[in-house]
């Protein structure tokens, strides 16, 4: 395996995390150095992992074989666009871009380059998730609940593009239909963006999936209950767990089988609890270790500038619903 030479634009909270597992993944990375336009953090950052604080983007992008941006989501575009240009692989953070225009232009650019860029939904890597995809078959029913106590970093947006996106990239990655309707309700309750969320998405292969998001809770809550026949799973993103419940038909010989009785004159199932095994690990450093394993292998990303578009682009169709609502309730 070739070692790729990393840059990663931003050091503040997400960025030090990245620029940490990215030297932990040292048969993968060369660690060239790091950008932050503010002195203070870039001199601290410096100091912390003992790496080049590079004076420029340019500068930093001509020093590596890819870049990993994780700066505010306005400048995601114009980072990720020199560095395509510039002939470098792009890891890019969720959401992808600032603007819809943005996110098409990006795919294109992407097209164009042939080059690797990989959005950073990081759920798709969480354990828990990864235990649960082999079960999944034709879910018809999803309903996911995104609970965060309050923050104000983030409430520059809205809860949808802060929290929601999350969910929205797992179900579509989870049921691979096209989007037939969306509705949705939130309200502002502290920042000047909704606080609150909640979608509702209809698919044209008949599943429906409800999307609740709060920024504002007194608990954290990351959970999604997938229905489908004949098995109910149960994925917590928080608590890395996976529970999966199956109906079947009873077996005589289990002494402890959970029997129900559908009724109207229909046989009785039994209940089959298994617990699918989660393994250790950290999603973050799994989407880097990806990320490399796409640019030495010349395959696909795991979640593609495509995904991260399409994520985008139902975000956006449920704040257009948000504001056709608040409209109305302001007329």
């Amino acid at each position: 395996m070739t070692k790729i030479k990393l840059g990663v634009l931003g050091a503040g909270h997400l960025g030090k995390i990245h620029i940490r597992l990215a030297k932990e993944l040292d048969s993968e990375f060369e660690l060239a150095g790091f950008h932050d336009p503010n002195e203070e953090i870039s001199k601290a950052a410096a100091e912390e992992f003992g790496l080049e604080a590079f004076d420029s983007i340019e500068d930093l992008v001509d020093r590596c074989d890819a870049i990993d941006i994780v700066t505010p989501t306005l400048s995601h575009f114009n980072c990720a666009q020199y560095a395509l240009r510039s002939g470098k692989h792009v890891f890019i953070e969720k959401p992808l871009t600032n603007t819809m225009e943005e996110a098409k232009k990006l795919v294109d650019l992407t097209e164009e380059a042939k080059l690797s860029v990989q959005v950073g939904h990081v759920e798709r890597f969480n354990p828990a998730f990864v235990a649960a995809q082999p079960h999944f078959d034709q879910v018809m029913f999803i309903e996911t609940h995104r609970l965060a106590e309050y923050n104000p970093r983030g409430t520059d947006v809205s809860v949808v593009l802060d929290l929601m996106i999350h969910d929205i990239d797992i179900v579509l990655n989870v049921v691979k239909s096209n989007l037939r309707k969306t509705s949705a309700s939130g309200v502002a309750v502290i920042s000047d963006n909704p606080d609150i969320c909640n979608a509702r998405l209809e698919f044209d292969n008949g599943c429906v999936a409800n999307l609740t998001a709060s920024r504002i809770s007194l608990k954290n809550m990351r959970k999604s209950r997938f229905f489908q026949k004949n098995a109910y799973i149960t994925v917590d993103f928080l608590e890395r767990k996976t529970d999966l419940i199956q109906i079947q038909d009873p077996d005589p010989t289990d002494p402890f089988g959970v029997i129900i009785n559908p009724g109207n004159d229909k046989k009785p199932k039994q209940l089959v609890f298994d617990k699918p095994t989660v393994l250790e690990s950290n999603a973050i450093k799994e989407e880097l270790r990806a990320f490399a394993h796409a640019i030495n292998n010349s395959t696909p990303t795991k979640v593609t500038v495509e995904d991260g578009h399409d994520a985008m682009q139902v975000a956006y169709q449920i704040l257009d619903q948000l504001s056709f609502s608040n409209s109305i309730f302001a007329a």
